[in-house]
């Protein structure tokens, strides 16, 4: 019942600082094991090599490694994200390109709407300015309506 009296708050903040260390730790041995991956400057005994010495002396090794090999690990990072979000640009362009549908899409679908009744001749009119004119707004999957006496 007295627990608070025999582990004091200095200890508390101590245990933080060591297990705060010991994740940091890993993170750290885990980011070094995926670019000695990663790398493409390496072969295949060179990777082998490097994560023998990482497994091996881990504290040793992921010092060295980083004395060695830090400042292109941060190169490589940067690259990865410039090419990750170069794809991702080119996947939106693409996307944006072919989601939205055409004037003669749009104009049929109008006609039909108007041969159901469900817009009146002025609101067909209206929206065929509209497409015709290149003027509405992207990806809209409607006709614009304007407010009629229905």
């Amino acid at each position: 019942m007295f627990l608070a009296y025999d582990y004091p708050l200095l200890s508390a903040f101590w245990t933080m600082l060591w297990f705060f260390l010991w994740i940091m730790w890993f993170f750290l041995l885990f980011k070094i094991v995926f670019d000695i991956f990663r790398d493409d400057s390496l072969g295949g005994w060179g990777k082998t090599g490097w994560l023998v010495f990482v497994i091996v002396l881990p504290f040793l090794g992921v010092f060295v490694y980083l004395i060695a090999r830090g400042k292109d690990m941060g190169r490589r990072d940067i690259e990865q994200a410039q090419a990750q979000k170069q794809m991702f640009d080119s996947y939106v362009r693409e996307t944006a390109a072919t989601s939205r549908p055409s004037s003669t899409d749009e104009l049929a679908r109008l006609a039909e709407l108007r041969k159901r009744g469900d817009i009146t001749q002025e609101e067909f009119q209206r929206a065929k300015a509209l497409i015709l004119s290149d003027a509405r707004p992207a990806n809209s999957d409607t006709p614009v309506r304007t407010p009629s006496s229905h």
